[in-house]
C-alpha cells in the first residue's frame, strides 16, 4: 500500500486514566493521595496529600499519571467528576469534556457494568476490549475497533476551502536585485 500523502493514515488513540476497579496506582501512594471512591470507582488524586514523589506515576501499567512541575504534584483525568455529578447540568451535559467535545463523538460515557447502558452495548456489539487485561487491573475504560473506512481524496480537494491567507497558492517572488532582509538588517 503507498503511505504517502494523501493516501497517508492517521491513528488517534487517546490513553487518559482508565479508571480501574483494582488500581495500582492506588496502595503505593505512601500518603494515601490517590485514591479510588467507592460509590462510583472513579480514581483521583487529592492535591493536599500529594507529596509528589511519582510512584502512582510508575506503578500505572499505562503510563497516564503526568507531574504537574508548577504544582508539583501528580495530574490525571478526574472524569470530570465536578460535570458528571452537577445537578444544575441537564442530564445530557452531564458526560466528561472530552466526550462532549469529541467532534465525531467516538468517546461514549455510561455504566460499563449496566448490560443495557449505551458504552456496554457499544462494547458488547462491536468487538470492545480493554487495554492490557494481562495486567488484572480491570479498567472502566474500553476502547472499540478502529472503523476502517477508506477516503478517496481528489486533487480538487487538497486546497484548503477555508484558508483566508491563501498560503497554498504561488506567492510572489521579489526582484532578484531588490535587496533581502539579510541585506538591510543587522542581526
Amino acid at each position: 500500500m503507498k503511505t504517502e500523502f494523501p493516501n497517508t493514515e492517521t491513528l488517534h488513540f487517546p490513553k487518559s486514566c482508565l479508571h480501574c476497579e483494582d488500581p495500582p496506582c492506588v496502595p503505593v501512594c505512601p500518603t494515601g493521595a490517590s485514591y479510588k471512591r467507592p460509590e462510583d470507582g472513579i480514581v483521583l488524586v487529592d492535591y493536599d496529600k500529594c507529596i509528589g514523589c511519582k510512584y502512582c506515576s510508575w506503578a500505572c501499567p499505562y503510563g497516564v499519571r503526568e507531574i504537574d512541575e508548577h504544582q508539583k504534584v501528580m495530574k490525571k483525568c478526574t472524569l470530570c467528576v465536578d460535570r458528571i455529578y452537577d445537578a444544575t447540568l441537564p442530564e445530557e451535559r452531564r458526560k466528561p469534556a472530552c466526550v462532549l467535545a469529541c467532534p465525531t463523538n467516538a468517546r461514549l460515557f455510561g455504566d460499563v457494568h449496566d448490560p443495557d447502558s449505551e458504552v456496554s452495548v457499544a462494547i458488547r456489539e462491536n468487538g470492545g476490549y480493554a487495554l492490557m487485561p494481562e495486567w488484572g487491573t480491570k479498567p472502566a475504560n474500553h476502547y472499540l475497533p478502529r472503523r476502517k473506512q477508506r477516503i478517496k481524496i481528489h486533487t480538487d480537494e487538497l486546497v484548503r476551502a477555508d484558508n483566508p491567507l491563501k498560503k497554498e497558492r504561488a506567492q510572489p517572488k521579489p526582484d532578484i536585485k531588490e535587496p533581502s532582509l539579510d541585506d538591510v538588517t543587522s542581526w
